[in-house]
Protein backbone atom coordinates (compact mmCIF):
# COMPACT_ATOMS: atom_id res chain seq x y z
CA UNK A 1 0.00 0.00 0.00
CA UNK A 2 1.48 3.64 -1.05
CA UNK A 3 0.54 6.80 0.36
CA UNK A 4 1.04 10.20 -0.82
CA UNK A 5 0.21 13.48 0.97
CA UNK A 6 0.02 16.76 -0.52
CA UNK A 7 -1.59 19.91 -0.25
CA UNK A 8 1.14 21.44 2.51
CA UNK A 9 2.51 25.07 2.46
CA UNK A 10 3.02 27.91 4.61
CA UNK A 11 -0.08 30.27 5.19
CA UNK A 12 -0.23 33.09 7.28
CA UNK A 13 -2.15 32.86 10.96
CA UNK A 14 -5.92 32.14 10.71
CA UNK A 15 -5.44 31.16 7.16
CA UNK A 16 -6.39 27.92 5.89
CA UNK A 17 -4.99 24.43 3.71
CA UNK A 18 -6.76 21.45 2.10
CA UNK A 19 -4.56 18.68 2.43
CA UNK A 20 -4.95 15.25 0.44
CA UNK A 21 -4.00 12.04 0.26
CA UNK A 22 -4.05 9.14 -2.12
CA UNK A 23 -3.92 5.92 -1.34
CA UNK A 24 -2.76 3.10 -4.00
CA UNK A 25 -2.79 -1.10 -3.40
CA UNK A 26 -5.68 -0.84 -1.40
CA UNK A 27 -9.23 -0.09 -1.49
CA UNK A 28 -9.84 2.44 1.03
CA UNK A 29 -13.45 1.50 1.61
CA UNK A 30 -12.62 -1.19 4.15
CA UNK A 31 -10.32 0.90 6.38
CA UNK A 32 -9.73 3.50 8.85
CA UNK A 33 -8.03 6.67 7.77
CA UNK A 34 -6.11 8.78 9.80
CA UNK A 35 -3.71 12.22 10.25
CA UNK A 36 -0.96 12.37 12.67
CA UNK A 37 1.28 15.22 12.57
CA UNK A 38 5.03 15.57 13.84
CA UNK A 39 6.60 19.11 14.79
CA UNK A 40 10.41 19.35 15.16
CA UNK A 41 11.70 17.61 18.39
CA UNK A 42 8.39 15.92 19.18
CA UNK A 43 6.73 12.59 18.89
CA UNK A 44 4.26 11.83 16.14
CA UNK A 45 0.49 12.90 17.59
CA UNK A 46 -2.99 12.21 16.07
CA UNK A 47 -4.84 14.86 14.70
CA UNK A 48 -8.10 13.25 13.42
CA UNK A 49 -9.51 10.18 12.03
CA UNK A 50 -12.77 8.73 10.03
CA UNK A 51 -14.09 5.38 10.45
CA UNK A 52 -14.31 2.95 7.80
CA UNK A 53 -17.69 3.11 7.66
CA UNK A 54 -17.36 7.14 7.47
CA UNK A 55 -19.88 7.33 10.32
CA UNK A 56 -17.69 8.67 13.06
CA UNK A 57 -14.69 10.87 13.47
CA UNK A 58 -12.44 11.73 16.03
CA UNK A 59 -10.61 14.81 16.83
CA UNK A 60 -7.37 16.00 18.71
CA UNK A 61 -9.34 18.04 21.07
CA UNK A 62 -7.09 21.65 20.02
CA UNK A 63 -8.22 20.84 16.28
CA UNK A 64 -11.47 20.27 16.70
CA UNK A 65 -13.76 22.84 15.70
CA UNK A 66 -11.19 24.13 12.63
CA UNK A 67 -10.11 21.06 11.07
CA UNK A 68 -12.53 18.61 9.36
CA UNK A 69 -11.47 15.19 7.98
CA UNK A 70 -13.43 13.68 5.36
CA UNK A 71 -13.31 10.75 2.31
CA UNK A 72 -13.64 9.72 -1.24
CA UNK A 73 -13.71 5.94 -1.11
CA UNK A 74 -14.43 6.57 -5.44
CA UNK A 75 -11.44 8.47 -5.61
CA UNK A 76 -9.25 6.56 -3.27
CA UNK A 77 -8.43 9.45 -1.19
CA UNK A 78 -8.68 11.27 2.19
CA UNK A 79 -8.61 15.01 3.13
CA UNK A 80 -7.96 17.26 5.67
CA UNK A 81 -9.50 20.70 5.79
CA UNK A 82 -7.58 22.94 8.29
CA UNK A 83 -8.96 26.32 8.93
CA UNK A 84 -8.16 28.81 11.29
CA UNK A 85 -4.68 27.37 11.40
CA UNK A 86 -2.16 28.61 14.26
CA UNK A 87 1.29 28.65 14.19
CA UNK A 88 1.40 25.58 16.51
CA UNK A 89 -0.40 23.59 13.35
CA UNK A 90 3.22 23.57 12.13
CA UNK A 91 4.27 20.68 11.42
CA UNK A 92 4.85 17.43 8.57
CA UNK A 93 1.33 16.19 8.29
CA UNK A 94 1.23 12.39 8.03
CA UNK A 95 -2.44 10.27 6.75
CA UNK A 96 -2.07 6.82 7.62
CA UNK A 97 -4.37 3.41 6.27
CA UNK A 98 -5.15 1.46 9.26
CA UNK A 99 -3.27 -2.11 9.13
CA UNK A 100 -6.66 -4.21 9.53
CA UNK A 101 -10.27 -3.65 7.37
CA UNK A 102 -13.10 -3.10 9.36
CA UNK A 103 -12.12 -2.62 12.62
CA UNK A 104 -13.04 -0.05 15.55
CA UNK A 105 -11.61 3.23 14.74
CA UNK A 106 -8.61 3.92 17.27
CA UNK A 107 -5.91 6.77 17.38
CA UNK A 108 -3.06 4.48 17.84
CA UNK A 109 0.14 5.89 15.89
CA UNK A 110 1.13 2.21 15.82
CA UNK A 111 -2.16 0.73 13.79
CA UNK A 112 -1.38 2.78 10.92
CA UNK A 113 0.79 2.42 7.26
CA UNK A 114 2.12 5.58 7.14
CA UNK A 115 3.32 7.61 3.70
CA UNK A 116 5.05 10.84 3.59
CA UNK A 117 4.54 13.73 4.64
CA UNK A 118 3.73 17.24 3.50
CA UNK A 119 4.67 20.34 5.60
CA UNK A 120 2.72 22.85 6.78
CA UNK A 121 3.99 26.03 8.14
CA UNK A 122 1.92 28.73 9.80
CA UNK A 123 3.81 32.26 10.41
CA UNK A 124 2.42 34.81 13.33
Amino acid sequence: VQLQASGGGLVQTGGSLRLSCAVSGRTLSNYNMAWFRQAPGKEREFVAATSWSGSSTRYLESVKGRFTISRDDAKNTVYLQMNALKPEDTAIYFCGIDKYNKRTLVNDVDRYYWGQGTQVTVSS
